[in-house]
């Protein structure tokens, strides 16, 4: 059992099946006492396509995914729900590292011939993080 998992959440993948599923992997999991932590991390935009883009599109944009964040976990008692900027891969080990994580659970999708080259956020998390990592397929 695990004092503090996180559940890696990808909005734009994360459908309401593996929502649930996620959240009960994550409760059988958890010791007694033990915390979830909910992630989801906004890819920042490539600063190639930022001047193209309205003034305010990055605030509103964060304002979306926020409200659809909130709106995935209502039902969720007892998950802390955190939003952070950066890669995902990365921002989600590092998050884990800083934050004494003991397990991460991520969902994986089958990969294609474009992970090869550039490898999913679940292997890279896989790969580098520091604790135990639960991949739902």
């Amino acid at each position: 059992m695990y004092g503090h998992v996180l559940v890696a959440v990808a909005l734009d993948h994360f459908h309401d099946q593996e929502n649930h599923r996620a959240f009960d992997v994550a409760r059988a999991l958890r010791a007694d006492g033990g915390r979830i932590t909910a992630l989801h991390v906004l890819e920042e935009m490539p600063s190639y396509a930022a001047p193209y883009l309205p003034a305010d599109f990055t605030k509103k944009h964060v304002a979306e995914e926020r409200d659809a964040f909130e709106a995935l976990l209502k039902n969720e008692d007892g998950v802390t729900p955190v939003l952070i900027n950066g890669h995902a891969g990365l921002s989600i080990v590092s998050y884990a590292h800083e934050h004494e994580i003991d397990c991460i659970i991520i969902a994986s999708h089958r990969p294609g011939l474009s992970d090869f080259f550039l490898g999913s956020t679940a292997s890279r998390v896989v790969s580098h993080a520091n604790c135990s990592v639960h991949v739902l397929r």
